[in-house]
């Protein structure tokens, strides 16, 4: 079988020809020419793989994102054939996990060392693209193989990144390109911010560049069939599009960018510190400050290249940002080509008649010549520094180069390498360099270096695009600097391997982001000091931040963490860190032209990918297989709501380290399996010992709902939910469909927070640190009050506190017929712990009794004592429970341990009059939900 893996990694490694872009998806025989059109059409309908699903999960914790892509694909044609995945994924997000499915067969990526020598082979490798790079800002990962006839394929990718704060939002954006209408297709995004969400928006769709991109730009608003779910600290967005809503966007599958802006909560001046096992992130985003003054100059190419809609696109660009700019900014503006014409020899200040003749002049400017790159940079850097020196006010300013170009060094010095000392050199670390490299053959590493050694940034803007829009967008982030020269101090017998501590601006609606980890873990406070210089004063912040275990140590939801965790798999705020840590080696290593430190800076960037599963430029992704499927790769490759993506491989102990008592040994069953149950179709069974009653009732909820079973959030702190999968319905059956549970969710917030997701195939325990325990081993797991043991294939118990049981039953078949599909039964096994306010499908029924107000068997005969019924139902009565008058039947049921039946009395009509309110008053907006919008838990945090 030939195996293909495409990963586009570096913007300069990923370009192909524009021919090569215009042909993508496109027949390139020769032959097929003399083929009518229409035909040409039939054939490639009748043989082009089937998308079955294309669906994207990702959880944010405080602005750090966890993606986690699938994609389902059917070879349709009667012979072998090549089927390609590929995903746009964000360019400063991190691949860690790839996994390809092909028929019975699984290939697992795994991250492993790049070879140097190697380099140039890879680089090669990766330009022989069918596409170009994609949407600014992205890279597109490819992945290809050789599929069998009428055999399936499905594709696994999980990435993370740190989201970046842009003019006062963060953006999370999701590519939905699946080149085809897909059958399933699904976006579903979880949002969990401690300090308080201060604004969400999710846009309308942002169309490709491509040919044949989704329409509706003007359109306001979410996409069609987006629901938002929303409360202070917890936001959940699906993106569920029908077929027929898919091809109104886009009938080529070609939807676009989905979008997702929003804002935290911020009250402290100095930030907000957050812990979790031994690492912290400190995020310092000022507001309500004077603006420093800038010095800017504006550097424009204006060499034969620009002529035309560039050119005038840059203009007006320019014409908006300098009516923008303050009266107490000072600016000039130089146009270069093969010379170096300079509006001004000095700064000006601004003025209505300064802004009208630097307007004048940028209007006369003439594309004429070649590029001469450093010699413009130079005249500019003089210019900044000459004022800066005459006036005195270093302290008290930010000096600006805004740099725009199309091409390459060809006038002057051309060697690149020289460009950059000779512009280091100049600046000093007092002026920062801003890049925006226009059109596809400009040198934008080039650029990109410029801006990193010169405390700046760079933009790429795409020959099709609007030049004009995105550089007046790109002034925008850097239009009002508030400080300067911060600088942010922990102490050293406190902080270790903190990431980068000194930083030249701030700009208002960015954020300035550190972390680090904690020598003491069980320091109750970490003490802060900022320094920095705005536009009236030198200004000092200090402040000890309370950090010990019942303050500011908390998990991705607020709940206190307890002292003494052990190491445990990584969490967020520690993938944060080594994320942060590993950009910021890359960028060192890309900045150094020492030999000895560029290794050393490549050693270490290499060492710390690997043991994070960081996909880099030093570090390659390799598949290894086939290996024996797992039971289902949904839950093998998919994610939790509420928790990261995991790993495909994952060993018992998780990331090689041991947070609590693990026992590898056969399960021992201590807990008798109860009556109280929900399982099947599923059916419930509620037992009520006193009077030696069964009651039992149906709910046929829809695929996709996940139903409140067990909500006591308030008082014992434990919430159990249920997802539900669909199925058809068995031929000659009175259903049209069937429904299974094949996601149960416990969420145990006393003593301390825990989460617990259980799939037939995999168990998720996260208390701090977290755990996936596959279901085809034996093993038993505790801490904290909370003990899991899973016993291989058969069924997992959850004991909380020694007074609340439940066992999951484990169904799976061999060879499953269509109306059956892997699913989970679950059992109240033991309930004390449960308080009198329970609530829930099953909750609501723990602390009740039950009677029969009319019993055809007569007072003297218990109805569990009436004969057998072989078929059928039975006698009518009235069953009185909780004030209610229901009417049941009596009717045989099999309880699904599959070691009894039971016979119960059996209430019609989804419940009606046996529960409290109705099906949808127990519906859950995600798997974690603990909101209740019956009985006495009305909290919707998580």
């Amino acid at each position: 079988m030939l195996l293909l893996l495409g990963l586009c990694l570096g913007l300069s490694l990923c370009v192909g020809s524009q021919e090569e872009a215009q042909s993508w998806g496109h027949s390139t025989e020769q032959d097929g020419l003399r083929i009518p059109r229409q035909v040409r059409l039939l054939q490639r309908l009748k043989t082009k793989p089937l998308m079955t699903e294309f669906s994207v999960k990702s959880t944010i914790i405080s602005r750090y994102a966890f993606t986690t892509v699938s994609c389902r694909m059917l070879n349709r044609a009667s012979e072998d054939q090549d089927i390609e995945f590929q995903m746009q994924i964000p360019a400063a997000a991190f691949i860690t996990n790839f996994t390809m499915l092909i028929g019975d067969k699984v290939y697992q990526g795994e991250i492993t060392e790049r070879a140097k020598k190697s380099g140039d082979r890879v680089k090669e490798k990766r330009n022989k693209t069918t596409e170009e790079n994609g949407e600014k800002g992205t890279e597109i990962f490819r992945a290809s193989a050789v599929i069998p006839s009428k055999d399936k394929a499905a594709f696994f990718l999980s990435y993370e990144e740190l989201l970046q704060r842009r003019l006062g939002k963060y953006e999370h954006s999701i590519s939905v390109r699946p080149q085809q209408l897909s059958g399933r297709l699904s976006v579903d995004v979880n949002i969990l911010e401690s300090a308080g969400i201060a604004s969400l928006e999710v846009l309308p769709l942002h169309n490709s560049r491509q040919r044949g991109s989704g329409r509706g730009e003007d359109d306001s608003g979410p996409p069609p069939s987006t629901v938002i779910n929303q409360n202070e600290t917890f936001a959940n967005i699906i993106f569920k599009p029908s077929v027929v809503q898919q091809a109104k966007i886009a009938q080529n599958g070609v939807l676009g960018d989905f979008i997702i802006r929003y804002d935290v909560n911020r009250e402290q001046s100095i930030g907000d510190i957050q812990v979790l096992n031994g690492y912290f992130v400190h995020y310092f985003a000022p507001k309500d400050l004077p603006p420093l003054p800038k010095n800017v100059v504006f550097v424009l190419d204006s060499s034969a290249s620009m002529v035309g809609t560039k050119l005038r696109q840059t203009k007006d660009a320019l014409f908006t940002i300098l009516h923008d700019l303050r009266p107490q900014d000072r600016f000039s503006i130089i146009g270069f080509s093969n010379r170096i014409k300079v509006w001004k020899d000095h700064l000006i200040s601004v003025t209505p008649d300064s802004i009208r003749d630097g307007k004048v002049y940028i209007h006369h400017m003439s594309p004429t010549g070649g590029t001469d790159i450093n010699g413009a940079l130079q005249r500019a850097i003089r210019l900044l520094n000459k004022y800066v020196a005459h006036n005195d006010i270093g302290d008290r300013s930010v000096s600006l180069i805004i740099f725009l170009t199309d091409g390459k060094p060809t006038v002057g010095e051309t060697h690149t390498l020289k460009i950059l000392n000779n512009t280091r050199e100049a600046a000093r670390g007092q002026v920062c360099i801003f890049t925006i490299g226009i059109g596809n053959d400009v040198d934008f590493r080039l650029l990109e270096k410029l801006s990193l050694e010169n405390c700046g940034l760079t933009r790429h803007v795409h020959e099709e695009e609007d030049a004009g829009s995105q550089l007046i967008g790109f002034y925008d982030e850097i239009r009002t600097p508030l400080l300067s020269d911060i600088r942010i101090d922990y102490p050293p017998s406190s902080v270790v391997q903190a990431t980068k501590t000194l930083f030249p601006n701030y700009f208002n609606g960015s954020e300035i982001i550190i972390a680090g980890k904690l020598v003491d873990r069980k320091l109750d406070h970490l003490h802060v000091e900022v320094t920095a210089s705005n536009s009236k004063k030198f200004v000092i912040l200090k402040t000890d931040v309370p950090v010990g275990p019942q303050k500011a140590g908390k998990d991705v939801t607020g709940s206190p963490r307890p002292e003494g965790d052990g190491e445990g798999d990584p969490n967020h705020i520690e993938r944060l860190w080594s994320y942060l840590t590993t950009k910021e080696l890359l960028s060192s290593w890309l900045q150094s032209d020492d030999e000895p430190e560029k290794e050393r800076l490549r050693q270490r960037a290499q060492d710390l990918a690997l043991s994070y599963r960081f996909l880099t430029p030093f570090t390659s992704m390799k598949l290894r297989g086939p290996i024996p499927p797992k039971d289902s790769l949904e839950e093998a490759h998919g994610m939790s709501a509420a928790m990261g993506p995991e790993p495909v491989v994952q060993s018992v102990r998780g990331a090689g380290t041991q947070p609590g008592p693990l026992l590898e040994k056969p399960y021992q069953p201590r807990i008798k399996i109860s009556k109280t149950s929900v399982d099947g179709d599923p059916h419930f069974v509620v037992d009520f010992p006193l009077s030696k009653l069964t009651v039992c009732f149906n709910i046929d909820g829809q695929p996709g709902d996940i139903l409140r079973l067990v909500s006591d959030h308030m008082d014992s702190g434990v919430t159990v939910n249920g997802e539900l999968i669909g199925a058809p319905a068995p031929p000659n059956g009175h259903k049209k469909q069937r429904t299974y549970f094949r996601t149960i969710t416990i969420l145990v917030n006393k003593p301390e927070r825990s989460y617990l997701e259980i799939t037939p195939s995999r168990v998720i325990l996260d208390g701090g640190d977290r755990l996936v325990l596959p279901c085809n081993q034996s093993v038993v797991v505790g801490s904290r009050g909370l003990e899991v043991s899973v016993s291989a294939n058969a069924n997992v118990t959850v004991t909380i506190q020694g007074s609340i049981a439940f066992v999951i039953l484990i169904h799976l078949y061999k060879k499953p017929a269509p109306f059956q599909r892997h699913h989970l039964g679950f059992y109240i096994a033991n309930s004390e712990g449960l308080s009198s306010n329970c609530h829930g499908l099953l909750g609501q029924f723990l602390n009740q009794d039950a009677r029969l107000t009319e019993d055809p068997a007569g007072p003297s005969q218990s109805p569990t004592h009436l004969p057998l019924l072989q078929a059928g139902e039975g006698p009518e009565a009235v069953l009185t429970v909780k004030g209610h008058q229901v009417p049941v039947v009596w009717k045989q049921r099999k309880i699904y341990n599959g070691e009894e039946q039971i016979d119960c009395w059996f209430a019609r009509n989804n419940a009606a009059k046996l529960i409290d309110g109705e099906y949808k008053d127990y519906l859950a907006s995600h798997p974690f939900d603990t909101g209740m919008t019956l009985g006495r838990g009305t909290s919707r945090e998580l």
